[in-house]
């Protein structure tokens, strides 16, 4: 089945409707151009400290645990990525609460919250 094509108010011409003002309807190209996208919220100043913190402490624990600290069954072995076993949110720069894994195991440990809890690759969010 064929879409109905309509009269865009800015080009004029027969497409598929993307979005409505009103009695205005507009297709996708001409809407991005009277639109344009709504801009990023920069990141706060204290943000900014935690994730230059974070950053720097990253890179240091990657480079002590050099081998992937999970071990399973797809590990390439060498460490990658931190996990945060208890997420980001206040623990993101606690370094007690990282585990060093190479990408397949973040993915499987992501993928499978209950048995990486029951494995200890991860801990309750709240004590």
């Amino acid at each position: 089945m064929q879409p109905k094509l309509k009269e865009c108010a800015h080009c004029k011409t027969l497409k598929v409707i993307w979005k409505s003002e009103g009695k205005l309807k507009y297709c996708k190209d001409c809407w991005h151009q009277i639109k344009p996208p709504a801009k990023i919220r920069k990141v706060s100043g204290r943000m900014r400290e935690v994730l230059d913190e974070y950053s720097k402490k990253r890179l240091g624990f990657l480079i002590i645990h050099s081998k992937c600290q999970a071990k399973l069954q797809q590990c390439t072995g060498q460490s990658t990525q931190v996990h945060h076993k208890k997420g980001r949110g206040e623990h993101h720069n606690d370094m007690s609460t990282w585990l060093a894994v190479c990408h397949n195991c973040h993915v499987w440990i992501e993928n499978n919250p209950e048995e990486a809890k029951e494995l200890g690759f991860s801990l309750p969010r709240i004590d």
